[in-house]
């Protein structure tokens, strides 16, 4: 399966979910709001200084007056998040998108206890790769959220990372839990942790995948490997989900898939009330745009 497979899953009928992306006044996301419309994937809420949003919008041809498209005015970072936030939160929009503007900006509002969109889970960064020569998608977990997760955490960052997997595809996911080495070594805390959330899914705390760990990234990816090293696994050499340890390492591994490897990549954040898509300012619009989608495919299957 590929990225660009994702669109064919979207119901693109009349019941078309919508978008409130929190400072739209960017020309990159707003090339991802042009093609979206002209797919016919989604409405959007633009929230933003409108000035600036009809220059960008005319420079790329994209009409603003459209019924698809819903302008309202912001004069700060701080209101354009808080109103996307509320929307979605009060189900005018069904999708939470960032913009131009920071991270924390967003997350502050998500958090909001008022009209905020966080549940009683964790909420955690998933990221899905379209690596060239790779017979599959590689689901990675967490590159940008969590930073030095317990067992706990970790157990229902799979949980989400899951629940985003079968919003793609229907098979049972296999999860890795990465280490540095494919035995348990008391000092070495993501080894024991790995193992340990095997046991959890063998026990039914974590559902609707397949876990093993500890495994060492080439373990997990390249059957030649696994084999190589005696390793006897159903997911040894065929993982579809990567969980990282910590997050520098998730960082690492989401920019060497895209800088050496010339990965395409969609991101979403799990486990809120309603899908957020959190891509860099730095993401090209199609990024951009294949994380819409995913965040879509998740919102129409809530």
């Amino acid at each position: 399966m590929k990225l660009t497979e994702l669109q064919e899953k979207l119901n693109q009928g009349d019941d078309k979910k919508t978008v409130a992306l929190a400072q739209a006044a960017d020309p990159e996301v707003l090339k991802a709001v042009k093609t979206a419309i002209e797919m016919k994937l989604s409405r959007f809420k633009l929230f933003g200084d409108i000035e600036l949003i009809r220059k960008y919008a005319d420079e790329l041809s994209l009409d603003i007056h459209q019924s698809d498209i819903e302008i309202i005015h912001t004069v700060s970072n701080r209101e354009a998040a808080k109103h996307a936030v509320q929307n979605v939160h009060d189900n005018k929009a069904d999708v939470l998108m960032k913009g131009n503007l920071p991270t924390k900006e967003v997350l502050k509002q998500v958090l909001n206890k008022e009209y905020g969109l966080r549940t009683n889970r964790v909420l955690s960064h998933v990221s899905v790769f379209d690596i060239p020569n790779q017979d599959r998608l590689i689901y990675l977990t967490d590159a940008a959220m969590n930073v030095t997760p317990e067992l706990d955490v970790k157990a229902q960052i799979i949980q989400n990372a899951v629940d985003v997997y079968q919003n793609v595809q229907s098979n049972t996911p296999k999860v890795a839990a990465l280490a540095a080495v494919e035995v348990v070594n008391p000092q070495m805390k993501a080894t024991v942790d790995a193992a340990a959330l095997s046991q959890m899914q063998n026990r039914g705390q974590i559902t609707g995948c397949m876990v093993d760990g500890p495994l060492a990234f080439d373990n997990a990816v390249s059957r030649e490997s696994a084999e190589e090293k005696g390793i006897t696994s159903e997911v040894a050499g065929q993982a579809d989900i990567l969980l990282v340890p910590e997050l520098e390492t998730g960082n690492a591994l989401y920019k060497s898939f895209i800088y050496f490897a010339g990965a395409k990549v969609a991101s979403v954040i799990s486990g809120a009330a309603a899908p957020i898509v959190l891509t860099s300012r730095s993401d090209t619009h199609e990024s951009k745009l294949y994380s819409m989608i995913l965040a879509l495919l998740t919102a129409f299957n809530k």
